[in-house]
């Protein structure tokens, strides 16, 4: 393996992006494994693939993630705002409307004239088959017993699965302790991201999320779109809500309806560029 990459971040959450249009890339999972390692290779949250798209009728790019324990994943709403930065100081485009393509299906990246990405991430599926989750019937809430205790949650996709937890205070949640319980809890056979989240006004949530395969991280995007999905079905918040999280916030917008999209705003960072050989 002898690759260019760039190091970026949104909000803290970190990736090594790679550009596979103008370079043969193969990653096994030890490889990605190997990048996100913080002490011999890179380091990073999740290693992001752009490619070539498959049908280039509908997109522009195939954008491919990766979580730092080597297996790819879904959707990544901070990396979708990273990707959208990168194929444009690439030169691979110089597009503002960026249609690609994903493992949860097309989503579409914009970028504003302030330098913000806004991002259609979809829309929220709540139903226990598309999520997945063992439950009978579809709910706003499910009771979900952890080591002996009754938890209540909120579940939905964003591309990902995704478990939601309401806490008086982020910063005394239990994320260490249960995040990685609820990761790889049996009701969710295709395991979970979990987030704690405090709603602090009808415009506000503060959020921290333990990803899954990656651990607890600064910000997380699908998060934030799931508490807000979550938040906004249960009537807690208006369609247009900040979302805290321990590396900055973001912007998301939904207007509560299961078949229109939730909008996602916010920053993307290049940090730095360069080569590793293995």
């Amino acid at each position: 393996m002898n690759l260019a990459f760039t190091k970026m971040h949104g909000l803290g959450n970190d990736f090594v992006v790679i550009d596979g249009v103008r370079q043969p890339v193969t990653l096994s999972a030890g490889d990605v494994r190997f990048l996100a390692d913080r002490h011999f290779g890179v380091g990073c949250d999740q290693v992001l693939l752009v490619e070539a798209p498959v049908d280039p009728s509908r997109a522009l790019f195939r954008y491919r993630i990766f979580n730092a324990d080597g297996g790819e994943v879904e959707q990544c709403g901070n990396g979708a705002r990273c990707f959208a930065v990168f194929v444009r100081e690439q030169g691979l485009t110089a597009a503002d409307r960026i249609p690609v393509e994903t493992l949860a299906g097309p989503i579409v990246l914009e970028v504003e004239a302030d330098g913000q990405i806004r991002v259609d991430m979809g829309r929220p599926r709540f139903h226990p088959d598309q999520i997945p989750f063992l439950a009978p019937v579809e709910a706003a809430e499910y009771p979900l017993e952890v080591d002996g205790r009754q938890l209540v949650i909120g579940a939905v996709s964003m591309g990902n699965p995704h478990a939601l937890l309401l806490v008086d205070d982020v910063a005394d949640a239990p994320v260490a302790a249960l995040g990685p319980v609820i990761e790889r809890h049996p009701r969710f056979p295709a395991r979970v991201n979990v987030g704690f989240m405090a709603v602090q006004g009808r415009d506000a949530i503060d959020l921290r999320v333990y990803e899954r395969g990656a651990g607890e991280t600064l910000a997380c995007g699908t998060g934030a779109c799931a508490a807000m999905a979550v938040a906004r079905r249960r009537g807690l918040v208006e369609d247009r809500v900040r979302v805290h999280l321990p590396g900055g916030s973001l912007v998301l917008s939904w207007n509560g309806k299961t078949d229109q999209p939730v909008y996602m705003t916010g920053p993307a960072t290049t940090v730095f560029q360069g080569r590793i050989e293995r």
